[in-house]
């Protein structure tokens, strides 16, 4: 597995105790409030019954712009089923250069504009890319650090679609991937 970069000065500058550390499936994933590439406030709760697959990159993480192509392709083929692919760019630079680099790279889902609290929700989230895959009731049914391979995505896209953890008392559940020794640190 591949992953890029690690904002060390932001991580030790904004360090807390972070909300999702440890074994995230299913916990309830952290609302967040982030601005699109539009300027539209995008809200988690948004998507509440649809699965979501939050992928948090930058324009500069190598592997980020191997997974690109493929969410797309994941996108097209689950859309219609309730799946809802969802970017938070990390990047330090301005929307109109992440919009380019997304439409370059052919997006056809939504891109929101990443901050520190958002980092800091889902763990602190120092490797690029982290994926968490997200079930129609918003718990967490997996997570992936670093660059995963398609089918191992893929069937984390199928557990979430396939997850209804309402009306039990059993949530949802889908395999980790804390690969760390594979990782390279997020870059500021």
């Amino acid at each position: 597995m591949l992953a890029s970069g690690k904002y060390l000065d932001r991580a030790r500058r904004h360090r807390t105790t972070a909300a999702l550390v440890g074994d995230v499936r299913g916990r309830p994933a952290p609302e967040f409030e982030l601005a699109s590439l539009d300027g539209k406030v995008v809200k988690l709760s948004d998507f509440r019954g649809k699965a979501v697959l939050l992928n948090f990159w930058a324009t500069w993480c190598s592997p980020c712009k191997v997974e690109m192509p493929w969410f797309v392709d994941l996108q097209k083929k689950y859309g219609n089923d309730g799946l809802v692919v969802v970017g938070v760019a990390m990047d330090d630079t301005e929307a109109s250069k992440i919009a380019k680099f997304a439409g370059e790279m052919g997006v056809n889902y939504p891109v929101l504009l990443g901050t520190d609290k958002v980092s800091e929700d889902y763990g602190n989230v120092e490797f690029l890319p982290t994926s968490f895959y997200i079930d129609r009731d918003g718990r967490i049914v997996g997570k992936g650090t670093g660059l995963l391979g398609r089918d191992e995505i893929e069937q984390n896209v199928q557990k979430a679609l396939a997850s209804r953890s309402v009306g039990t008392n059993e949530p949802s559940r889908a395999a980790a991937r804390p690969d760390a020794a594979k990782l390279q640190p997020r870059a500021q």
